[in-house]
């Protein structure tokens, strides 16, 4: 069995391995060591995640998928999470996050007692559904207070949008000229391929 931290953020200005400490000392209290972790800033609504994906492919049948809460994992919608879920499922995968308690025995090795496997994997795929579902009501929420702030804002004649990241766009449109791909720059920078494609269609 081998613990995979998957950590998460969801933009660049962020810090995706702020919670590392965290799941370091959660392992450590459960007599269990960390392998490998897996950081990379995006959002958790998207299914194009590299760092998951690569979680994903290294992870053998008994791995544990760890995470500090249900939302870093996912913020997707239904089936593009059930899809998610099923990919976990096929691969043998046990998903425990600190702030859910009864993910918690997912750290224990069970091999040889299928019964309590069993339970534990019925009992957390549904508290997982669960959590899952709350957290993109959550990230739905606040999609719809931003999109209500910005039409106020607007009314007012006092918004001007996100700012441009000067720095990351002059280095996208300097991989640009250099004959990079777009899909390479966003894996590169870590970037959407959208803003990618806005450099090089409007420029810096």
């Amino acid at each position: 069995m081998y613990i995979r931290a998957y950590l998460r953020a969801s933009t660049e200005d962020q810090d995706a391995s702020r919670a590392r400490d965290q799941l370091t000392g959660f392992a450590k209290d459960q007599s269990r060591n960390i392998a490998s972790y897996y950081m990379e800033n995006v959002s958790g609504a998207k299914t194009e995640r590299p760092e998951l994906r690569r979680l994903l492919n290294d992870a053998q049948p008994g791995d544990v998928l760890l995470v500090e809460a249900i939302d870093r994992l996912s913020r997707l919608p239904r089936e593009d999470w059930k899809q998610l879920r099923a990919e976990i499922e096929i691969k043998g995968l046990r998903v425990v996050a600190v702030d859910l308690p009864t993910s918690h025995q997912g750290m224990k090795d069970t091999t040889g007692d299928e019964f309590t496997a069993r339970m534990l994997d019925a009992i957390n795929g549904m508290m997982l559904d669960m959590m899952a579902a709350i957290a993109r009501k959550d990230y739905e929420d606040r999609r719809h207070r931003q999109a209500q702030g910005i039409v106020k804002a607007k009314e007012q004649g006092i918004y001007k949008g996100r700012p441009k990241d000067a720095a990351k766009r002059k280095k996208i449109a300097e991989l640009l000229a250099d004959g990079k791909t777009v899909r390479k720059v966003a894996d590169y920078i870590k970037c959407s391929t959208s803003t990618v494609q806005d450099v090089k269609k409007n420029g810096i």
